[in-house]
């Protein structure tokens, strides 16, 4: 086995047996892996990080060749990210983050551009004063930069130009212009302000994006389109996702 170190980002975790947790990192060096850190729950003080979800970690494990599990050997907490632990539509975003991640991401495939991104958004939602919109660019670039983007550039039957009145075909993952729209009955209209929006979110960095003006009728459209679009393909509502349905539900009825 060889020893290896990783700054990484808790993705999840979950009990193993009596006295041990199962712990999937997202690692700057490795991408994701899973790893097993024995007797943490017996003795907390046995690691220098109660290894929260979302708290960044350098972590030092052996690498095993003939498992998918490795062996956590330290691992010491850099930054627990504890503002976002007090605020409940921040911790939600988070954690939608790290779902979001650990779904889309395969094991062990190093991705700096992602690590990074996620990294920089984290930091960033901590003095957010909008963090539903910043969960949106996060979700659309997340998609772009793990290569499981939409097509929104052209048609994506026939690559003709973007038509004035376009269809969204979450079957086929990008744009249907009018004479290839009877290949998906089921294809939806989208604003054209949506499609820019996203286009812009895409080839732009966090501090463009950041300051990019998205009006309520764009974000409702934004937000149905890229969860109907990660449900589709991905088979399943994020859990996250629903927590802050529900969130948002009980603050209408609350108004």
């Amino acid at each position: 086995m060889a020893i290896v170190k990783s700054e990484s980002i808790v993705l999840r975790r979950r009990d193993l047996r009596e006295t041990s947790l199962l712990v999937t990192f997202f690692t700057r060096e490795f991408g994701k892996i899973t790893g097993e850190m024995k007797g943490i729950r017996a003795d907390q003080k046995k690691f220098a990080s109660t290894v929260e979800i979302f708290s960044l970690n350098d972590i030092i494990f052996y690498q095993s060749r003939n498992s998918s599990v490795h062996l956590i050997s330290h691992c010491d907490q850099r930054e627990n990210f504890t503002p976002l632990r007090h605020t409940i539509n921040k911790a939600t975003a988070a954690q939608l983050m790290m779902e979001l991640v650990d779904v889309v991401m395969p094991q062990e495939d190093r991705n700096n551009a992602v690590y990074d991104w996620t990294l920089d958004v984290l930091k960033a939602l901590v003095t957010a004063d909008n963090p539903d919109k910043l969960l949106t660019i996060f979700k659309i670039k997340m998609l772009t930069l793990s290569g499981f983007k939409p097509y929104l550039d052209s048609c994506v039957c026939c690559d003709s130009k973007m038509p004035a009145q376009p269809r969204f075909s979450l079957s086929m993952g990008g744009l249907l212009c009018p004479r290839c729209a009877s290949k998906d009955p089921g294809a939806r209209t989208i604003f054209r302000g949506t499609i820019a929006t996203i286009l812009h979110i895409e080839k732009n960095d966090l501090r463009s994006n950041l300051t990019l003006g998205m009006n309520p009728q764009i974000k409702r459209e934004l937000d149905l389109v890229l969860n109907a679009f990660l449900n589709f393909h991905l088979g399943k509502e994020l859990k996250s996702q629903r927590s802050i349905n529900k969130l948002a539900d009980a603050l209408d009825k609350s108004l």
